[in-house]
């Protein structure tokens, strides 16, 4: 044993695995076990508000390009939807966000970036904050007409 957090995050990874199923307590790295037991709880954050992102820019290209709205689209809204679903189900506790106006914000941001790079609409043209509750979002029949703003 003795690889170092810093030179092989892998290895140190597995070599702490082994030091605490054989109970060897006291040679474990506990500050850096304790910063990757954050991250993995930061990861799941970041995925459930990447997958979130995806999902409203997919609803906004929907209701901004009505003559563009094609199954793929509609593909990538129910794809997000489940990956979202299953991201709460693993990690109950990130329902919170759904109630977070500050996370909300944030998402919405990087939704409207997302809309304006892919459809080269003004950001300026979509709505300040989300039109949409958290649960009309994760309806599987919700989508956008272009007259529901």
């Amino acid at each position: 044993m003795g690889t170092t957090y810093e030179r092989d995050v892998v290895a140190w990874a597995h070599e702490q695995a082994q030091l605490l199923r054989s109970g060897q307590l006291t040679a474990l790295d506990i500050e850096h076990i304790a910063e990757e037991i954050e991250d993995v709880g930061k990861s799941e954050q970041r995925e459930l508000a990447s997958r979130m992102a995806v999902l409203l820019a997919h609803l906004l290209k929907w209701q901004y390009q009505p003559t563009r709205q094609c199954k793929s689209w509609q593909l990538t809204i129910k794809t997000q939807r489940k990956d979202v679903l299953y991201s709460l189900k693993e990690a109950p506790s990130l329902r919170a966000k759904f109630a977070d106006d500050q996370w909300i914000e944030i998402v919405w941001g990087k939704a409207k970036l997302r809309a304006e790079t892919e459809t080269g609409i003004d950001i300026d043209t979509f709505p300040e904050n989300c039109p949409w509750s958290m649960e009309l979002i994760m309806d599987d029949e919700f989508l956008p007409n272009a007259h529901s703003m």
